[in-house]
């Protein structure tokens, strides 16, 4: 688990990223790419190019299906493709984004690993856990730096969540309800297919992660996973689990056919002193309400200015300062092992 010391010290790291990078110019951290199927891939890779940390050294997509879907993207213009072994073969390459279609992700991430990169490793991690406790064995052995692809450890909606629970602004947490839906077509439930827990897995990865930096490991796990939606298809797509701590339950949600569905996406977390909305979730939009003024803040409901920066941005400024030495990691291997354990169990497996 994440304790809140550490949280708040990723926090801080990230509240000062900006000045910290500030001055002579730092030689670029060389990064390779492997897989390109991801819903996240060319997003990473926008990122990378505009980075002031990376460079993008190769790319490589083993599934020649997946390659020729996206060769001609204007992203990966005048980028090197390399297949995985000569990728990995260049020691120049400090680092390696692993962007596969989920089944593959933890193939590619070991031989990353073999191979001493630091990793960025999309989301979910895989879709079993002994490989994945693999994984983290040996980037734990070689001291090699992982992390998840989890968007929301890095959205100023949630920093502003996670200081606000370290302060005692909304004293003791009781519940966290939240909700990720999205409103997926016939083309695009089909990826989906084959993967355990169907949008919980796909999804609410995110709020999991999240609320497991705040609560902690859960002690159960109860999951619903229904298939609602009039397709011709076995896909899990309206999906909900309970989780249970010491002294909160959470309550997540995702499904696949809600209209306008990013709009509506939320975060809400209660305390016995208050509580913290965050709808949507991106651009985040946070609401306090308070049950006596305090903390500069008053009593009642009233609106948060938060900033709202790029996808995967800030992660990448952090990833680069902590393979420089720069700023300590806050989120541990373990962390990452009981978020995986937590949504297998909200799967339905285990």
């Amino acid at each position: 688990m994440m304790h809140r010391r550490d949280f708040l010290i990723g926090s801080a790291m990230l509240a000062t990223g900006a000045a910290a990078s500030v001055g002579a110019a730092k030689e670029k951290i060389r990064c390779g790419i492997i897989g390109l199927g991801h819903a996240h891939a060319l997003d990473v890779v926008r990122v990378l190019k505009a980075s002031e940390d990376f460079e993008i050294a190769a790319i490589c997509e083993p599934d020649k299906a997946v390659r020729e879907k996206v060769a001609k993207n204007p992203l990966l213009k005048g980028l090197q493709w390399l297949d995985r072994d000569r990728l990995l073969a260049d020691n120049s390459i400090q680092a390696v984004a692993v962007e596969s279609a989920v089944p593959q992700l933890l193939e590619h991430a070991q031989a990353a690993a073999g191979a001493a990169r630091h990793i960025h490793l999309d989301k979910p991690a895989g879709m079993a856990l002994p490989p994945f406790r693999a994984l983290l064995d040996t980037m734990q052995q070689k001291n090699l730096l992982l992390q998840m692809g989890y968007m929301f450890r890095y959205n100023a909606g949630f920093d502003f969540v996670r200081k606000a629970v370290n302060d005692g602004l909304i004293g003791d947490v009781y519940r966290i309800n939240a909700c990720m839906d999205t409103d997926y077509g016939a083309d695009k439930r089909g990826i989906l297919l084959g993967r355990p827990g169907g949008l919980m897995f796909e999804l609410g990865c995110h709020l999991l992660d999240i609320t497991m930096v705040i609560l902690g490991t859960p002690n159960k796990v109860t999951p619903f996973l229904r298939k609602d939606a009039p397709f011709d298809d076995t896909l899990l797509d309206n999906t909900a689990a309970v989780f249970e701590f010491d002294n909160a339950v959470a309550i997540l949600q995702s499904s696949a056919m809600r209209p306008n569905a990013f709009a509506t996406r939320r975060f809400e977390i209660c305390g016995t002193d208050g509580s913290i909305t965050v709808e949507p979730l991106e651009p985040p939009s946070v609401r306090l309400n308070l049950r006596e003024a305090r903390g500069g803040f008053k009593r009642g409901l009233q609106q948060v200015s938060v900033p709202d920066h790029d996808r995967h941005v800030r992660d990448f400024q952090d990833f680069a300062r902590c393979i420089r030495g720069e700023a300590e990691f806050a989120y541990s291997k373990q962390h990452d092992y009981e978020v995986q354990r937590a949504l297998l169990a909200a799967c339905g497996v285990g």
